[in-house]
């Protein structure tokens, strides 16, 4: 699939990881649609720079674990761009949640925005795409629900389902609808990683280094401009770290 011209909708994407995504099938000629749950700031000035890329974007505010505000985040952006022929699923949380503390709330709340979100917009754009003339959906999981470490047990759970999802809805949506995976490794560290743990995840890697936004975008639009033949795959992009 070419890019240009396309619309892409990007769930969390105001800041990290999901900004530079957008920036990058941005930068391929791609209108895109900005999600974002609180930060309205960093969407709005994202929105300026696509714009003064050449290309156009707009930002929704919306929960993608509430089915009425996917619905809401869909029909506006076809009433913005029209047809929708790509979806990232990128919102994500990520709290430490050491199992000795570890409470029913925290489980339902990494459930509902790592999960049942992704679920929700696959089936929304999924059926829309799949009634249209088809398009591309990338979800983004992690290297480590191959390895699991400790403290993140509701985290890796629903990041594990997310690769079950990606294949299934693959199947489900198959022939006119792509459905692909990326697997990160230690690409930007969240604000709770100590000094210790950054190094440890670096060296951890096959390559000896953290990775950088830059290298999901590029996987990204590879698994969307890079070959119509590939639907089902899990994708890592982690340095080797999985296989270290």
């Amino acid at each position: 699939m070419d890019l240009q011209g396309r619309t892409a909708v990007v769930t969390g994407s105001a800041i990290r990881v999901g900004r530079q995504i957008c920036l990058g099938l941005a930068s391929r000629g791609a209108r895109i649609v900005i999600n974002y749950r609180s930060s309205a700031g960093a969407a709005a000035e994202l929105v300026e720079e696509i714009r003064r890329m050449g290309t156009d974007a707009i930002a929704i505010q919306g929960d993608v674990s509430r089915s009425e505000d996917v619905a809401r985040i869909a029909s506006g952006a076809e009433q913005a761009f029209g047809k929708v022929q790509v979806l990232v699923n990128n919102a994500s949380i990520y709290p430490r949640t050491p199992l000795a503390q570890l409470t029913a709330a925290q489980w339902d709340e990494s459930i509902a925005v790592n999960l049942k979100g992704p679920f929700l917009c696959c089936l929304e754009f999924g059926r829309r795409m799949a009634e249209g003339d088809g398009g591309a959906i990338v979800n983004i999981s992690d290297w480590a629900v191959f390895h699991p470490y400790p403290d993140y047990l509701p985290y890796l759970t629903a990041k594990g389902g997310i690769i079950a999802m990606s294949r299934a809805f693959a199947r489900e949506l198959a022939p006119n609808v792509r459905v692909n995976c990326i697997a990160p490794g230690p690409i930007q560290p969240p604000d709770s990683l100590s000094e210790y743990e950054q190094h440890e995840a670096a060296a951890g890697t096959l390559v000896g280094r953290w990775g950088s936004p830059q290298d999901i975008a590029s996987a990204v639009a590879f698994l969307i401009e890079g070959s119509d033949f590939i639907t089902g795959v899990v994708l890592p992009v982690d340095g080797g770290r999985m296989i270290a």
